[in-house]
C-alpha cells in the first residue's frame, strides 16, 4: 500500500524535522546531564555528545530560518 503524497510530505516536512530534532536534543541534554554526575566520566564521550548537541543546536537553527526567515530592515 502506498501512502499519499500529502502524508509522506508531512513526515518530511521541516516542521516534523524540527519537532524530531528538539526531542532528540532534549534526549541528548538529559544523556550528557546523566553522564556528567556519573563518577568517573567519561570526558572524550561527554565532550563528543557535547559536540553533536551543538550540531543539532544548529541544524534546529537553520530550520527555524528557513521556516521563518529574518525580514529586511
Amino acid at each position: 500500500m502506498t501512502q499519499s503524497p500529502q502524508i509522506n510530505d508531512n513526515l518530511h516536512s521541516v516542521q516534523r524535522q524540527l519537532i524530531e530534532l528538539r526531542i532528540e536534543h532534549a534526549d541528548m541534554d538529559d544523556m550528557i546531564d546523566r553522564m556528567a554526575q556519573t563518577l568517573p566520566h567519561d570526558d572524550l564521550a561527554l565532550r563528543r555528545l557535547k559536540k553533536r548537541r551543538l550540531l543539532l543546536r544548529d541544524k534546529i537553527a537553520r530550520l527555524e530560518l528557513e521556516l521563518d526567515p529574518p525580514t529586511p530592515a
